[in-house]
């Protein structure tokens, strides 16, 4: 990846993650989400970037500022899984409890489910910090770090 290349890709890796957020913050609101965002944090765009062996991501940005990015994005997938459980793993979601009204967040799953928001909201903080971090290395390097 050349320098503009890559920072058009942090650029969409904030953009991704800010989609998800509001997401999120909608599932809260009580609005349905028809494709929530993935638990697994290699599959959302952000991971299938960072992972992409083919972009030199690692080369370009140095182990530490790339192991910083691979651990806040797994912290934010950790935390963000306790979100998707309550919505959509724990949930009954058979025939007769929805007939009875009984495939609803109870009150106490939903507050949870806002305290691991407010957590997320930290994280989410953080992984926008490292990449605006990676963004503004990347603005500085010289192009002679950039692999053709």
């Amino acid at each position: 990846m050349n320098r503009e290349e890559t920072i058009k890709a942090i650029d969409q890796a904030t953009q991704a993650h800010e989609y998800q957020m509001n997401k999120i913050k909608a599932l809260l609101e009580g609005s349905e989400i028809k494709s929530p965002p993935v638990v697994n944090k290699r599959e959302c765009e952000f991971g299938l970037w960072i992972y992409d062996k083919n972009n030199h991501l690692k080369e370009i940005l140095g182990a530490q500022f790339y192991d910083n990015l691979e651990d806040v994005h797994g912290k934010w997938h950790a935390e963000y899984s306790q979100i998707f459980n309550i919505f959509y793993r724990d949930r009954k979601k058979g025939f007769f409890s929805k007939l009875i009204g009984a495939d609803k967040i109870d009150e106490m799953s939903m507050d949870r489910a806002k305290l691991y928001y407010s957590d997320l909201l930290i994280t989410t903080q953080e992984l926008f910090r490292a990449l605006l971090a990676s963004k503004r290395k990347v603005s500085a390097m010289a192009d002679s770090k950039f692999i053709s």
